[in-house]
C-alpha cells in the first residue's frame, strides 16, 4: 500500500503545479454497462468512463483523434480529472494538437483487470477494444478510424497498451507504453523469488491483503489462469511451494506465457509490423523487474525486425511522468501528434 500512497501523493502534488491560466478542456464521466463483463464472480459489469474534451470542443464541429489511456494497478478513471491541466497546457503550448482522451475504470476486486479476457472474471480486452472504443466514437466527435486512434498507459496500463495494440492493429495504429510491467516473468514474479514461497503460506483474502507482490500474482492469475473451483484465490499459479519445494504447473505457466508480450512476439509479429509506431520507456531507477523486462522486450522486438522506439530515462517507476516536464506532456503526447491522423 505504501507504493499506492506514494504514487497518489506524487501525482497530486505534481499536477497541482500544472494549474495555470491555459484554456481548459472538460472531463465528462459516465457509466457504461458491458455484456462482455457479465460474470458470476462479483465483478461489476458497469464501469465508469471519463473522457477529456479539448478546449473549444463545444464551439466547433471539428472531429478529433482519440488517445485511449489505460490506468495502472489499483488505479481507475478518476485520474483523468487531475491529469487534465497537463493536457490543457500541452495543447496551449502546441506540444500536441487538440485531441480526445478516454480512461475507463478497470479496477477490480483484485485491483486490476490487466486488460485481459478471463471468461471467469469478465472479458476486459473485449470491453476495451469493442465496447469502450465504440462508445467513445458513438458519443463524441472522434475521427473513427484506426489511423486516428492510439493507445497508451502506465505500468499495468503500459502492459495493456502493448497487449491490445499487438492483438488489434485494426483498432489502434500506434502505441506508447509508459514504464510497462508484466511483459515477462522476471525478478519478484520468477520461480525462485520469495513471492511464491510467501504466497504458499497465505490462507485467506485477509492474509493476501497484507501483501503487495502476492496481490499482483493473484491479479495475474485471475487475468490469465483463473480457476473458479479453487477458493479462496480462484487461480492456478505457475509456481507452487505448498510442499516446501518448487513445483511447476506447466499448464498455468503456458497460459501466463500466452498473455505476456515478451512471449507473444513471434505469434503477433505480423500485427506488430502493421502498427505505424511503437514506443516504450522506463525509469532507470524503477527497479530491476521493470528495467530488465523492458530491455528484454525491446531487444526481442529488435531481433524480430519490429521497428520501435525504446528509452531509459532518469527516474523511478512513478516520478517524471505526471508532471509538466514529465513523460506524458513532453514525450507521449508529441509522439501521438506525430503518428496519429488529425
Amino acid at each position: 500500500m505504501k507504493r499506492l500512497f506514494l504514487f497518489a501523493s506524487l501525482l497530486a502534488s505534481a499536477l497541482a503545479s500544472a494549474q495555470t491560466e491555459y484554456p481548459s478542456g472538460e472531463v465528462v464521466t459516465t457509466r457504461l454497462h458491458s455484456a462482455h463483463l457479465e460474470n458470476d464472480m462479483g465483478e461489476n459489469p458497469e464501469r465508469s468512463v471519463s473522457v477529456y474534451l479539448p478546449p473549444g470542443y463545444h464551439e466547433s464541429e471539428k472531429r478529433y483523434p482519440v488517445i485511449h489511456f489505460l490506468h495502472g494497478f489499483t488505479g481507475d478513471n478518476t485520474m483523468l480529472e487531475p491529469m487534465a491541466p497537463l493536457l490543457d497546457k500541452a495543447i496551449a503550448t502546441q506540444r500536441v494538437r487538440p485531441f480526445i482522451m478516454a480512461i475507463s475504470d478497470q479496477k477490480t476486486t483484485y485491483d486490476g483487470s490487466f486488460y485481459s479476457n478471463t471468461s471467469v472474471f469478465g472479458n476486459w480486452e473485449d470491453f476495451t477494444v469493442q465496447d469502450l472504443v465504440t462508445y467513445v466514437d458513438d458519443n463524441y466527435r472522434t475521427i473513427p478510424d484506426r489511423d486516428s486512434r492510439g493507445i497508451t498507459g502506465h505500468s499495468m496500463g503500459g502492459y495493456g497498451a502493448i497487449l491490445l495494440a499487438m492483438k488489434h492493429p485494426d483498432v489502434f495504429s500506434s502505441v506508447y507504453a509508459l514504464s510497462p510491467g508484466a511483459l515477462a516473468i522476471v525478478r519478484e514474479y520468477g520461480p525462485n523469488s520469495e513471492t511464491f514461497k510467501d504466497f504458499a503460506t497465505l490462507e485467506t483474502e485477509e492474509d493476501l491483503a497484507k501483501t503487495y507482490f502476492g496481490k499482483v500474482v493473484v491479479a495475474f492469475g485471475r487475468s490469465w489462469s483463473p480457476n473458479p473451483n479453487k477458493p479462496p484465490f480462484y487461480t492456478d499459479l505457475p509456481f507452487d511451494y505448498s510442499s516446501g519445494q518448487l513445483q511447476v504447473n506447466e499448464h498455468a505457466l503456458q497460459k501466463w506465457h500466452d498473455s505476456m508480450p515478451m512471449y507473444m512476439i513471434d505469434e503477433y509479429r505480423e500485427n506488430l509490423l502493421k502498427l505505424r509506431a511503437i514506443k516504450l520507456d522506463w525509469g532507470r531507477n524503477a527497479g530491476e523487474r521493470f528495467t530488465i523486462q523492458c530491455a528484454m522486450f525491446s531487444q526481442r522486438l529488435e531481433n524480430a525486425g519490429v521497428s520501435h522506439f525504446a528509452e531509459e530515462y532518469i527516474g523511478t517507476h512513478v516520478n517524471n511522468i505526471y508532471t509538466p516536464e514529465g513523460r506524458i506532456p513532453q514525450q507521449m503526447l508529441p509522439f501521438f501528434d506525430s503518428y496519429l491522423e488529425f
